[in-house]
């Protein structure tokens, strides 16, 4: 039921993806703003991303999932709204909406971790995002197929077609089945504090690569229809570069799981990193058509890497009764930083270029990759401790 959410409800990420940037441009009286929409978005599902962890820790999972799709009908219906009386912060309230429902389905992949063993975990994770492979098929076929149902009200249709996502989404949450959590008999038993678990280099490296792996995702996503249309291309093309974006960042899903089991989280993490670097570099050859559909499938598939290894490398960190607050602060900084990014996108973008957009993401990766390799290093310096005579 996971992986039908993440398919099926999972869909309404690319359709915002793609047209975030149109709808805020065909709204926005300032270019530099029109990728606000997707910024609010993010910024909304940061803050959001703490709440849902700690309403599901007393209400349960299905119950919070089905919060989430309410909330994403909801800015479905305010968008559409939105484009046909032409108002950009009609737009942006619908943006919000949307971000409630991404705070609520970030944890789709830490409920499949929850009642797994720590040697499955990896799997799961995998696993349930693997239902990504079909949101990257179905979201950007919509755009392709209803955007324009409502001319000349340009991407109403697809908005339109969020709602129904969402209804058909909330319908097969229903049969989803994860116990409720079992409340402590002494409520100050909540494991240790916060500011401990933080501490541990394992948690210090795994939201800092979490953080970096999306947020340098989204700095490049979010500005690729923009960056396209610019350059000549159409709705459709943007369509299905992101479209085939998406496939990369989870069609490795299937087996990037037992590749975390069988090379470790440090290295599966740092490939990912080299990959996400590998897409700035395709991107800075040019602007043709061939060098985006590259360059954004490496970006998916170093995602893939980098994101599941370092939220199957929390995911050992903390117990039970840890867990919705850890899983919530390692969102509102996820959430955050991508925020940041998505907002940047669209400002480095109208200033400076596509290229200067590739070039942004040098400093988050040296800085990842310096945290990675210290915790390689201290890793094994306490191996070789630990067997020593």
């Amino acid at each position: 039921m996971l992986f039908f959410a993440q398919a099926v409800l999972g869909a309404q990420i690319p359709i915002n993806v793609i047209l975030g940037g149109l709808a805020g441009r065909a709204l926005a009286s300032d270019p530099g703003l029109a990728t606000l929409p997707l910024s609010v978005m993010v910024l909304v599902a940061m803050f959001a991303a703490p709440a849902a962890s700690l309403l599901m820790g007393r209400v349960g999972r299905r119950a919070g999932f089905m919060c989430g799709a309410v909330a994403g009908g909801l800015g479905g219906l305010i968008s559409a709204r939105a484009l046909f009386v032409g108002s950009f912060e009609g737009l942006l309230l619908g943006a919000a909406c949307t971000g409630v429902y991404n705070a609520f389905q970030g944890f789709y992949r830490f409920a499949a971790a929850d009642t797994a063993s720590d040697t499955f975990k990896p799997k799961a994770i995998s696993w349930v995002l693997a239902g990504g492979l079909l949101s990257a098929l179905l979201g950007p076929e919509i755009v392709r197929q209803v955007a324009g149902a409502f001319a000349p009200t340009p991407f109403a249709g697809a908005y339109v077609a969020v709602i129904g996502l969402n209804l058909v989404g909330l319908c097969g949450l229903l049969l989803l089945d994860i116990p409720v959590p079992t409340r402590p008999a002494d409520r100050s038993s909540g494991g240790r504090p916060l500011s401990e678990i933080f501490r541990q280099p394992r948690v210090i490296v795994a939201v800092l690569c979490a953080m970096t792996s999306y947020a340098l995702m989204s700095l490049v996503m979010t500005a690729t229809p923009l960056a396209m249309v610019s350059h000549g291309f159409n709705t459709d093309h943007a369509a299905d570069v992101v479209r085939w974006h998406v496939v990369a960042m989870f069609a490795p899903s299937f087996f990037t799981g037992p590749l975390i089991t069988r090379f470790g989280h440090a290295r599966i993490i740092a490939t990912g990193l080299l990959l996400v670097a590998a897409c700035g570099g395709v991107a800075l050859l040019g602007t043709e058509l061939d060098k985006f559909y590259i360059a954004l499938a490496v970006l998916g598939i170093g995602w893939n890497f980098g994101f599941i290894g370092a939220t199957s490398l929390l995911a050992t960190s903390y117990s039970p009764a840890e867990r919705a607050k850890v899983q919530g602060l390692n969102d509102f900084l996820v959430f955050g930083f991508v925020a940041m990014a998505s907002f940047t996108s669209g400002a480095l973008l109208s200033s400076y270029g596509w290229q200067t957009v590739q070039i942004a993401m040098l400093p988050g990766l040296i800085l990842a990759a310096l945290a990675l390799a210290w915790f390689s290093l201290r890793g094994r310096a306490l191996g070789r401790a630990a067997n020593a005579p």
